[in-house]
């Protein structure tokens, strides 16, 4: 399947538990009004799309509404996905990294998928032909070292790695060093997503920053955080709490092909004011994909234009699958 049905396939559960209800106020309210907004907001809040990213698109709705002279609340479903779509934006400048000298610092808590994406990064950049090293930095989780040791085998490129419990800064330094002496395109790093408690994981991560900083200063920095999207909620919250300690500069989110709460992408970008650069779908080496937003909320609201015209107020040329 191509990313936009696996995506529709992983959304299911998000559209039977969300989207459907959203849909829905559409087809039982008669007339645009407060009650209508009222109820369509509690049901974006409730699926996880966030307060901010709601509110945002509550009002732009109601500005789409008096510009466009729509009439009854069938009108306004298009405006509604249009609306979403540019809560999500990403720039075409977001992925200059990708064509860059770059380090790449990969964080987040265990679990959510950072190896695996790390792995997945390395395949990207392997396939433009991009010299790539992954640095081993996560010295403090039992196999994760072996982990990314079959990854880069996988992506077939090299691993600077350290003992385990050895400090990931060391790793980091050597790792940098080795990439200068290499004339290394691309340095990707996984970074402890746990020590011994938040403050010196945070403490830690910070120590790591200033190494880049200080001996790798002269490429293109990035700073990627991996979010578990069927976490809802507690993703945003991790979110805000590693970007106190790191310059966040965009977000890749996992497991989206599986999740109930596929509204977390919306609120997590609009929120953090930090980009949605990959959506992971599966698996496999291949299924961490740049994101895309249109293709992303129409396979989360299975949206499908047929002959629709340029003037999206004329609703009747839309279908929605419910």
């Amino acid at each position: 399947m191509g990313l936009f049905d696996r995506l529709r396939e992983g959304l299911t559960k998000s559209r039977e538990n969300f989207v459907n209800n959203v849909i829905s106020v559409f087809d039982t309210h008669q007339y645009i009004d407060d009650d209508f907004y009222d109820e369509l907001e509690e049901l974006l809040v409730m699926g996880d799309v966030g307060v901010e990213a709601t509110e945002n698109i509550i009002e732009k709705l109601k500005v789409d509404v008096k510009e466009q002279h729509l009439k009854t609340p069938m009108q306004c479903k298009a405006f509604l996905i249009k609306n979403i779509k540019e809560q999500m934006r990403v720039s075409s400048s977001d992925y200059e990294f990708l064509k860059q000298r770059s380090v790449v610092m990969v964080i987040g808590v265990n679990g959510v998928g950072k190896t695996t994406t790390i792995g997945k990064l390395a395949a990207i950049y392997k396939s433009k032909g991009k010299k790539v090293l992954i640095a081993a930095a996560d010295t403090f989780r039992a196999a994760a070292t072996e982990q990314l040791e079959e990854w880069a085998h996988r992506a077939n490129v090299d691993i600077i790695k350290g003992k385990e419990g050895s400090d990931p800064s060391s790793v980091l330094y050597d790792a940098v060093n080795a990439a200068n002496a290499r004339g290394v395109d691309v340095l990707l790093v996984d970074t402890a997503g746990r020590l011994h408690n938040k403050k010196n994981l945070m403490e830690e991560l910070k120590k790591m920053h200033r190494i880049v900083e200080k001996n790798f200063s002269d490429v293109k920095q990035e700073y990627l955080i991996v979010l578990d999207g069927t976490t809802g909620q507690n993703a945003l919250v991790q979110a805000r709490e590693f970007s106190q300690a790191a310059p966040l500069s965009g977000i890749v989110i996992t497991k989206m092909d599986g999740t109930a709460k596929g509204g977390i992408a919306i609120a997590i970008q609009s929120e953090l004011n930090v980009p949605v650069k990959f959506i992971g779908v599966g698996e496999k080496i291949d299924d961490l994909q740049e994101f895309d937003p249109d293709t992303f909320v129409d396979a989360l609201f299975d949206f499908r234009k047929e002959g629709a015209p340029e003037d999206l107020s004329k609703i009747e040329a839309l279908h929605f699958d419910d």
